[in-house]
């Protein structure tokens, strides 16, 4: 078996509204030359080009999908907020949460994000891939069931899931978010479910600013099934693969998952313009490795991993890159070309000691 590749080039087309970086353009807010969110099509894009430059999309299962349908959106979004997206979608475009903008098509767009990582999740679930990355954008754990919210429009993982369970194919799915921001969205769809377990790996008080606390364990029938894992800014390499084996591998070992989801966001790298956590490509490679191998460990190998965060236009490529890399087995690489100076920026011996202290008790507060 082999590992599925899932992009569109119409989700490159997604359009992020008249903003420069998180702020609204107008009174002292001049306009970007390239405009727009930093959630842009150009780090996703050059993703996809590295890896056919380097001959790696070769080896890989390449695919689009069909959009996710109205079926399949209505079991995360009520119907209200999926009307309101598609009307003011058909209208032209505009905004309907925090820093969602789009234009013309938007709803049909994101629809397709959700599709790729649906049929992404089918071909996993029912053994047709060994497992699978899918390119989605717009990406999806920030939005709530009817709150868009940071870029995110539709829940793209919790409607591949839900996709899955409607047909038989999942019961219990575990969902790993590495990008920097909390998984808020994921978290508050499956706050109060048993069925699902959500890890949030990410940077303290980074966004939102309200939310990811450790303290935050679920609800009701869900109580214990969500975990979060703030890190302070500047952890690096090694505190990253200190919780992917002292809390996260644990923790699915604990929940004994049918299949295992990631929200594969990259700006958790030292490059990237809206968080500060120092991690490299290798970190990306490591991490993805860890998770393949639990995968294998726990339910036959599936695993898929969906795109969200990540706004280097240059350094997401090569994380990217190393992520395949690991999730096939492809002895194709893409040398890092920044890995001598992320290296030189990595804790010093004295912050280490504090990071693994801090990545220590809060292994203890999980009860793992």
């Amino acid at each position: 078996m082999a590992t599925g590749f899932f992009h569109d080039e119409r989700c490159f087309w997604h359009s992020g509204g008249n903003y420069a970086l998180t702020l609204p353009v107008g009174d002292l807010v001049q306009p970007l030359a390239a405009g727009g969110l930093p959630e842009s099509p150009e780090t996703k894009r050059r993703l996809k080009n590295l890896a056919e430059v380097t001959g790696l999309l070769s080896t890989l299962q390449v695919q689009s999908a069909p959009p996710a349908t109205w079926e399949d959106l209505a079991r995360v979004h009520p119907e209200t907020y999926l009307q309101a997206f598609k009307d003011l979608s058909d209208a032209g475009g505009g905004e309907l949460g925090l820093r969602t903008p789009f234009g013309k098509g938007g709803f049909e767009i994101a629809a397709l994000s959700a599709g790729l990582a649906k049929a992404a999740l089918h071909a996993v679930a029912t053994g047709q891939l060994e497992n699978a990355y899918a390119l989605s954008r717009p990406p999806g754990h920030h939005c709530l069931p009817d709150w868009p919210n940071g870029f995110c429009l539709m829940a793209n993982i919790p409607v591949a899931i839900e996709a899955a369970r409607a047909a038989g194919l999942l019961g219990r799915v575990a969902v790993v978010d590495w990008d920097v921001h909390h998984g808020n969205g994921t978290e508050a769809i499956y706050y109060e479910r048993a069925d699902t377990l959500t890890i949030s790996v990410h940077q303290e008080r980074n966004y939102p600013l309200d939310t990811g606390d450790i303290a935050d364990r679920g609800r009701g029938a869900g109580l214990g099934t969500n975990m979060n894992i703030p890190l302070p800014p500047g952890a690096g390499h090694d505190t990253y693969m200190q919780v992917m084996r002292r809390i996260i591998r644990p923790a699915l070992q604990a929940f004994q998952p049918d299949a295992i989801v990631v929200a594969c966001g990259y700006d958790a790298s030292a490059f990237d313009p809206l968080a500060r956590m120092l991690a490299s490509a290798q970190t990306f490679r490591d991490m993805t490795a860890e998770i393949k191998e639990a995968a294998t460990q726990l339910c036959q190998g599936r695993l898929l991993l969906v795109h969200e965060g990540g706004y280097s236009e240059a350094y997401v490529p090569f994380c990217g890159h190393a992520v395949l890399e690991a999730l096939s087995g492809s002895p194709i690489t893409a040398p890092d070309p920044m890995a001598t100076a992320v290296a030189a920026r990595q804790p010093n011996a004295r912050m280490q000691a504090f990071y693994a202290q801090l990545v220590e008790e809060m292994a203890q507060e999980l009860g793992l």
